[in-house]
């Protein structure tokens, strides 16, 4: 006997906030201030981010009240454009959208434990960890809530301690931190867009709850307040982290590294806490691959449910988890995991996102009113600003990483292809 649980909004504001922090917020400063120096340049590059993921959120909570049907962007685009975007969508979030995110999680789990374990065991810890979060995911929804929750608590303690401390502490080495005017110039460089698909990236998960809404209690009040108030903590959360991490680190040390916040507390601490805050960053990118091995999944099962290719992965189990599915997921996450090329694979992972997000949130403005649904404040305008803002990100991603644009365009490219063929094979079937 089938039976689904329902989590209420706590929980899922749990997931997107757990979605959200990530890789994305401990390794984005490094790769930015290549381009951009001024601290306001920086908090302005993290308040545009937070303000484009808070448009987001008002609009998927009102794609996802309207719907009311588990599996997102796939659902949302299927309805509004063509079939055939719904499954590029689904194609590109089981390829990169969701597989990509849990395996460079996974990769940077391995790097920040690096302190601790040897580098030949990196893979095996990093698959490890993605089979036994999807152990624990395969269970039940009530199971799923239990654990996310638990990491998700231990991630937001550990942001907040970081905070503290870094507001606290006076800085020990030159600080990063510039207040000039050269923001003014910084804004108009093409190194400013770019570090916007990092920073796009970081925020990549605000629409998490979204994609569950089968699963969520009372879905049109619990869904926007899950949304909205997760994407406005977790804006507040980054551009303080950024600060401190200016605050405690010269620019020499933080330019093009990866462990920003490592160098930044070493520092603090006169080295002795870098092993710690590998360690705890770590164990709370558990929580990062948590949620998006339980919400990837929801999004291939809905497709599966529609294409005969994929119909074996449309199978749920006993307490409602499309076990099938999140295996499949996780096996790609796996395979992505052992290429071990970090900031490639959060490029072209960014650039799909980014380019599959704007048709997404593009779609509202073809939906018709639902008194029953969540109503998008201030329509149409946030969506043209969020839209027109994602074009110039995309069009200067192509123009300063084309081989990383191009390998995104190449996978959903690919992904046209499997669905003329899927829809070939379908309809001779139904002709025969």
């Amino acid at each position: 006997m089938l039976h689904k649980a329902k989590i209420g909004w706590k929980t899922a504001a749990s997931l997107v906030v757990a979605n959200m922090i990530g890789t994305g917020v401990f390794t984005s400063l490094g790769f930015q201030l290549v381009d951009v120096q001024n601290t306001w340049s920086i908090i302005a590059l993290w308040l545009i981010g937070g303000f484009l993921a808070l448009i987001g959120a008002f609009v998927y909570a009102q794609l996802g009240t309207h719907f009311k049907n588990s599996g997102g962007d796939y659902v949302f685009l299927s309805h509004t454009f063509h079939p055939s975007l719904g499954y590029l969508y689904a194609w590109t979030s089981l390829t990169v959208g969701f597989s990509a995110p849990i395996a460079i999680a996974a990769m940077a789990m391995v790097y920040y434990l690096s302190p601790f374990i040897e580098t030949r065991y990196g893979n095996v810890l990093a698959i490890s960890t993605i089979v036994i979060v999807s152990i624990f995911h395969s269970v039940s929804i009530r199971h799923s809530g239990l654990f996310h929750n638990l990491f998700t608590a231990v991630k937001v303690l550990f942001v907040l301690a970081l905070i503290i401390l870094g507001v606290a502490y006076a800085p020990q080495v030159s600080t990063s931190l510039n207040f000039d005017a050269s923001w003014k110039r910084e804004l108009l460089l093409p190194g400013f867009a770019v570090s916007l698909i990092y920073v796009s990236y970081a925020y990549t998960g605000w629409n998490s709850a979204a994609y569950i809404i089968e699963e969520i209690e009372s879905p049109v009040k619990s869904l926007p307040k899950a949304l909205i108030s997760g994407t406005v903590l977790v804006t507040v959360l980054y551009v303080l982290l950024q600060v401190v991490f200016l605050k405690h680190a010269s620019y020499e040390q933080l330019a093009g590294k990866v462990e920003v916040a490592t160098i930044s507390f070493g520092n603090l601490f006169s080295g002795a806490a870098i092993p710690w805050v590998s360690l705890f960053i770590s164990i709370q990118l558990i929580a990062t691959i948590s949620g998006y091995i339980w919400i990837g999944p929801r999004i291939t099962y809905a497709m599966a449910k529609d294409y005969k290719l994929w119909r074996p992965l449309a199978v749920l189990s006993r307490t409602g988890v499309p076990v099938r599915a999140l295996w499949f997921n996780s096996a790609i996450s796996i395979l992505l995991t052992l290429t071990n090329s970090f900031e490639q694979v959060l490029l072209y992972a960014g650039f799909v996102l980014q380019l599959m997000g704007t048709l997404t949130i593009l779609s509202s403005l073809f939906v018709k009113e639902k008194p029953t649904a969540f109503k998008s404040p201030f329509s149409p305008y946030l969506q043209l600003i969020y839209v027109l803002f994602s074009l110039w990100v995309i069009l200067y991603m192509l123009y300063d990483r084309p081989f990383e644009s191009l390998a995104g365009m190449g996978i959903i490219g690919l992904g046209a292809v499997i669905y003329l063929i899927d829809r070939r094979n379908d309809k001779m079937l139904h002709s025969a």
